[in-house]
């Protein structure tokens, strides 16, 4: 089973750019579908992105779109979220999550969390 390692978050000023990297073990990375959800504090988790096993496909939370861009690289078994244009309301925990399928990633493997905190 794969497990996965985000990283990546920081303190950014409003308008900045960060690349939060999943990191996944095991072989089986390309087979699964991946995204990111984050949680604010005092908030309930909601989702940010989702890209496909093959990177083929993406969906975005509408609050993201034209900001952030979703990616990965199965050769490296690691999945990227490039965040620009960053906004006090981005600031959260961001996780990133595999499932089977692009719509169950949410009930599939989690990593453990990378702060993305933006000041104005």
């Amino acid at each position: 089973q794969v497990q996965l390692r985000d990283s990546g978050g920081r303190s950014v000023q409003t308008g900045g750019s960060l690349r939060l990297s999943c990191a996944a073990s095991g072989r089986t990375f390309s087979t699964y579908a991946m995204g990111w959800f984050r949680q604010a504090p005092g908030k309930e988790r909601e989702f940010v992105a989702a890209i496909s096993s093959n990177g083929g496909r993406t969906n975005y939370a509408d609050s993201v779109k034209g900001r952030f861009t979703i990616s990965r690289d199965n050769a490296k078994d690691t999945g990227y979220l490039q965040m620009n244009s960053l906004k006090p309301e981005d600031t959260a925990v961001y996780y990133c999550a595999a499932g089977s399928t692009i719509w169950t990633i949410s009930k599939g493997i989690w990593g453990q969390g990378t702060q993305v905190t933006v000041s104005s």
